[in-house]
């Protein structure tokens, strides 16, 4: 196989992503040759092992989850989740158009459709993405590849399954290529089936089933100097459960596209993007793991559009400038249930007609000053406008409502959606962002990187005008798992993190080994957290209580360190190559007002791996242990969690067009509770005695793959 660079992408293996693949703030970076313009001689490896979530790719990276649907958990950076992480996906970010943020943008796309990811936590550069205050994630599936003919013709192809025992999971992909020396047409596609998974203990983890499929076309053309690439996406998950929710998602029908067109100049590189995302999501109930009667509706649309201009202002330094325009609608409704008196006889509006405008210009000047200094500066300006319409309840209020709702004088959505609609929904932030990324080279064998950045992010929609007041209407809002009710806040300010970060990498002379020290701080202002309004029981059990939070405005500050090794043990002809990998991360994070813990840290993680390379085998044996988790979020009544360690083990054979793999995860059969599972609502419904536990970890698996790529 033959690799060539084209000029159109040559800027990605600049000095900045050269940077960002060691070890800043800290910094994770995965790549291959796919992502660059390739022209292919003969077959390319196998790459399309991993099927269904692209959580197993990014877990190695350090990024952490935190518990929801089998295609859906949320992505974790520095102890930050949700929004505050930018997820692009083919270079446009997709807004998770759910009051429960049920489809995230890396649901979107299935692993084996990646043929490249990043992970930039704390201080990315400016032109990384915006609108965030945790770091970017990128996963890109165009990788357009050529070959030398002039005739167009069939160039590969591939077919991957992987089957496990504790969900009885069935997952399959597929991928076709054909192309010339100027056109290229790639289809990819997966399909996910799910049963809900065991735990520890052998018992059955309910409401975590799920089922998914996506597809995806692109077709490229090229000359020597310019590239153009469309990319059509389809999604359709029937059902998915989400365990610590309480409700499920029941239909998630998406469609995307994507153009892309770069052109290389003498001294200069444009590229132009433009998406467009449109998505209908049902929630209710599908399974006797969970059941209810109460629909809820969403249709929202995301459009957004990308113009850059790279200058090379001499062999060492380039100038980037850039215009970003993303705009999302979303109307949010659940419909009246024929039959009852609390939720009818009209539709109840949760967010009608919502908008969400960003503008963003920025410019980013980064240069190799000399051999031992390296920089990389930007400032990035954001303008947010964000609107929505008035709103309906249910019903007008007293007249509806039941005796024993009047005797507990509980809130009026009615009363609610009457002040919601007399306020001035409008809301305009301005942001501005910057970063200075500093490497210096002590000596060949050590460097030291320090990076300082202020970054911005507004509010989402739900944030802003989740309007209910009622323990029904606020527990349907809330991405957090945690059983509580959330309300809306329209004068919420957006949030503001100076983020400090420096790393110092030594290595041996000869390679053989590399340790990595990080340790960073970040100073939140304004960061959106959540006041308690008053507490609900549904029940008669103390234990069963739950609070209704409103979100606010407070300062917070979180802190980290990591450290990462890597090291040749042994290699040999007879016993091939023995190497050890090891890390350990430890995250803290307080609201600066109470000492507060935020919710959902992660507590002391270590990580140690043995792997083994001799022909055409790798073999892995991979311990985790998790520390208790005892700071724990008073206002979200979070769980606190029990230490646990995990022993994983795999086996993967390789040949020139086949790739076979076993693992073994969990291999003690461990029982554990997720420290960033939130409680299983499930369980709770179907035995509210017990109140609400924490969601338990999968137990003991075996996993058998298989990729043939011809």
């Amino acid at each position: 196989m033959t690799d060539k660079k084209n000029p159109l992408t040559s800027y990605l293996v600049s000095p900045l992503a050269l940077v960002i693949s060691g070890v800043l703030s800290p910094v994770a970076f995965a790549d291959d040759a796919s992502i660059e313009v390739i022209e292919v001689h003969g077959q390319a490896q196998n790459k399309h092992l991993s099927l269904g979530s692209s959580e197993s790719l990014l877990t190695d990276l350090g990024v952490d989850f935190s518990a929801a649907g089998g295609m859906a958990n949320l992505p974790v950076l520095n102890g930050l989740m949700g929004d505050r992480v930018a997820v692009l996906v083919d270079g446009a970010q997709i807004t998770a158009a759910c009051a429960n943020q049920m489809n995230p943008p890396l649901s979107y796309i299935s692993a084996n459709q990646i043929s490249s990811y990043k992970v930039v936590a704390g201080i990315s550069p400016v032109s990384a993405g915006g609108d965030n205050i945790a770091g970017v994630i990128a996963v890109n599936s165009i990788s357009p590849q050529y070959s030398e003919s002039k005739q167009l013709g069939w160039h590969s192809g591939y077919v991957s399954a992987q089957y496990n025992t504790l969900d009885n999971g069935k997952k399959v992909g597929a991928g076709m290529r054909i192309a010339s020396d100027v056109f290229s047409f790639n289809y990819q596609g997966a399909f996910s089936d799910a049963n809900s998974y065991e735990d520890g203990n052998g018992d059955l983890v309910l409401d975590t089933l799920y089922r998914a499929q996506n597809h995806s076309l692109s077709a490229a053309m090229r000359d020597d100097k310019q590239q153009l690439v469309v990319k059509l996406s389809h999604q359709k998950i029937p059902y998915q459960g989400f365990a610590n929710q309480y409700m499920d998602m029941t239909d998630n029908t998406s469609y995307g596209a994507v153009a892309q067109y770069k052109r290389a100049f003498t001294n200069s590189e444009l590229e132009a993007q433009l998406n467009w995302h449109s998505v209908k999501h049902e929630m209710g109930f599908f399974s006797a793991e969970k059941t209810g009667k109460m629909p809820m509706k969403t249709d929202a649309e995301d459009i957004s559009t990308q113009l850059k201009w790279r200058l090379a202002l001499d062999n060492n330094s380039q100038l980037l400038l850039a215009q970003e325009y993303h705009y999302m609608n979303i109307d949010d409704w659940w419909p009246a249930v024929e039959g009852s008196m609390m939720m009818g006889p009209n539709d109840y509006n949760n967010i009608n007609n919502g908008r969400r405008q960003r503008i963003a210009l920025l410019a980013e000047y980064e240069s190799q000053l000399n051999t031992r200094w390296w920089l990389n500066a930007g400032v990035r300006f954001e303008n947010v406008i964000t609107n929505t319409d008035d709103v309906q309840a249910y019903n007008a209020g007293m007249a509806a409502m039941s005796a024993m709702s009047m005797a507990m004088a509980m809130p009026s959505d009615a009363m609610a959606a009457k002040e919601f609609n007399g306020q001035n929904k409008k809301q305009t932030d301005n942001l501005v962002d910057a970063n200075v990324l500093i490497n210096y080279q002590l000596s060949n064998n050590d460097e030291l990187q320090i990076g300082l950045a202020r970054k911005n992010r507004a509010p989402n929609l739900y944030e802003r005008y989740s309007w209910g007041v009622g323990n029904m209407a606020t527990t349907m809002i809330g991405w957090y798992g945690d059983g509580n009710g959330y309300i809306g806040n329209i004068a919420l300010k957006p949030e503001t993190a100076h983020t400090l970060s420096t790393t110092y990498t030594r290595m041996a002379k000869d390679d053989s080994w590399r340790i990595s020290a990080n340790a960073w701080v970040s100073d939140v202002n304004d960061y959106i957290d959540v006041n308690r309004v008053r507490s609900f029981n549904r029940t008669a059990l103390a234990a069963n209580t739950r609070n209704v939070l409103m979100f606010n405005n407070v300062d917070a500050t979180l802190y980290g360190v990591k450290l990462d090794a890597v090291a040749t043990l042994h290699e040999s002809k007879q016993y091939g190559r023995w190497s050890l990998k090891a890390n350990i991360t430890n995250t803290r994070g307080k609201r600066d007002d109470t000492d507060q813990p935020l919710y959902q840290i992660k507590p002391l993680q270590t990580q140690f791996a043995i792997n083994q390379q001799i022909g055409r085998f790798e073999n892995a044996l991979t311990w985790q242990w998790v520390d208790s988790k005892t700071r724990v979020d008073s206002n979200r009544l979070e769980n606190q969690t029990e230490q646990y360690h995990l022993l994983n083990l795999s086996s993967k054979a390789s040949w020139d067009a086949l790739t076979v793999s076993v693992d073994i995860t969990n291999l003690l059969d461990e029982y554990y509770e997720l420290p960033l599972g939130g409680v299983s609502i499930a369980e709770f419904k179907q035995d509210s005695t017990q109140g609400f536990n924490q969601l338990a970890g999968q137990g003991r698996s075996i996993n058998l793959a298989m990729s043939y790529a011809f």
